[in-house]
């Protein structure tokens, strides 16, 4: 992953209240939420609610797929995973003990 689509889903999971619909989503494993149950769980207005499934759909990080008269979102795993993948690919890399530990090895 490029860092500046690390830094767009970021952006995009900044706002409480995207991050709350995320986690839900992801919470709700492959079957997805259909958005009338991810607004009752939430509690959040259909405008807004709306609003940010578009901001989210539109990075990537969910999809919406219609079933019959149903809208259900669905967490994108693929780019969690890649996001996870790149915030996590360098860990401890320029630490000292770190390096050490691996030449001694």
């Amino acid at each position: 992953m490029k860092l500046d689509d690390a830094a767009t889903h970021l952006e995009a999971l900044g706002n409480p209240t995207r991050l709350k619909i995320y986690r839900a989503l992801v919470r709700a494993g492959e079957a997805g939420m259909p958005v009338g149950k991810l607004q009752d769980r939430l509690r959040i207005a259909p405008s807004t609610l709306s609003h940010h499934i578009k901001t989210l759909v539109t990075v990537g990080l969910i999809s919406q797929v219609r079933e019959a008269t149903t809208l259900v979102c669905h967490a994108n795993y693929a780019t969690m995973r890649d996001l996870v993948d790149f915030l996590v690919a360098e860990c401890c890399a320029d630490e000292v003990a770190c390096k050490d530990a691996k030449t001694a090895a």
